[in-house]
């Protein structure tokens, strides 16, 4: 664990946030040795925190035992270089035992995602994450989606709990999001510190949408199979290069989330899919996934094909650039 708040190393990122696959050998059990590997090349390629064991990390299917494993090594690889954020979820006691087994691994801070299968009311659900917070000195940040969605009253009720640093939402109502954010924002003391994430499946998609929110944090699963493009958006989206943001939209995140809307669960199986046609074997999913068929993986091999070529195809006009410059001179 690293000794900077979370909120404070997460507020201007200089890449992506990455959430790692969870690594499975042809067994299925658990491959810590991959997954090592997996979180060790997000690190280099530049992400600016691991979020381990979440959605694309495949929580529901992991184990206590795995759940800790993976935080623990995640937490190794990154060596203090970016903070750790590790899933918990399921009914208020399995959360907090998640919570304690990701502080014990010194992660740095949680993900609290939606709890199992309930439809609850607002007053439950605020206390359900009051109650994660109150169970380790780890700062959480709610996942609002599914069968977790606030009124702003109840978000400025979570933003003024210890513990509670943020929201990251995969509803995508933006109405909803505004009146939020306008509520805790006038909700003093402290407000203006609360961290909100775009975390919808694929959220480079609709970040430039969140951007005119003030939401400048968001989760990148194609990070995990094309960082380079990945962090190229990022980069774009932070620099104001509006050229570049929608070449990208348009040749490459728009074509994946059309691939992904043709199959349930695509949204974990496809970036699975795409690491492993990168060249590191991370195993299938585990039930109740199931695989991509043989044409939408090769169809996502295009699609990455393209997003590669538009990559260099900017390079090489940049380099033009400069020559011409450079020559006029």
């Amino acid at each position: 664990m690293t000794s900077a708040p979370l909120a404070t190393r997460l507020t201007a990122p200089r890449g992506p946030l990455f959430f790692p696959v969870t690594a499975y050998g042809p067994d299925g059990a658990l491959d810590l040795s991959v997954y090592r590997t997996h979180v060790r090349r997000g690190v280099e390629a530049g992400a600016a925190a691991v979020f381990a064991c979440c959605g694309t990390g495949e929580f529901h299917a992991l184990t206590p035992e795995e759940f800790e494993a993976c935080v623990r090594a995640a937490v190794e690889e990154t060596a203090g270089r970016m903070p750790v954020v590790a899933g918990a979820g399921y009914g208020t006691a399995l959360a907090v035992r998640y919570a304690r087994l990701a502080e014990e691994a010194g992660a740095d801070g949680l993900l609290a995602m939606p709890p199992y299968l309930v439809l609850a009311g607002q007053e439950g659900l605020v206390r359900h994450y009051r109650e994660v917070a109150a169970s380790t000195s780890l700062p959480v940040v709610v996942y609002q989606r599914d069968n977790a969605v606030f009124t702003p009253r109840s978000v400025v009720e979570l933003a003024h709990t210890d513990g509670i640093v943020g929201l990251k939402d995969g509803l995508g109502d933006l109405d909803l999001m505004q009146r939020i954010i306008s509520a805790v924002r006038t909700s003093p003391p402290g407000g203006e510190d609360f961290l909100y994430f775009n975390g919808l499946p694929t959220a480079e998609q609709t970040q430039l949408a969140y951007r005119a929110l003030g939401v400048t944090l968001y989760s990148s699963a194609a990070f995990c199979f094309a960082p380079e493009i990945a962090l190229a958006f990022h980069r774009a989206l932070r620099t104001g290069d509006e050229a570049t943001v929608h070449r990208l939209l348009d040749g490459f995140y728009r074509p994946f989330i059309e691939l992904r809307a043709q199959g349930r669960g695509y949204a974990v199986a496809l970036v699975k899919a795409g690491v492993r046609l990168r060249g590191l074997d991370v195993g299938e999913v585990r039930t109740p996934l199931q695989e991509p068929t043989e044409d939408h993986v090769k169809q996502l091999a295009q699609i990455i094909d393209r997003g590669y070529t538009l990559l260099d195809a900017k390079t090489n006009t940049e380099t033009d650039a400069k020559t011409d410059a450079e020559e006029a001179r």
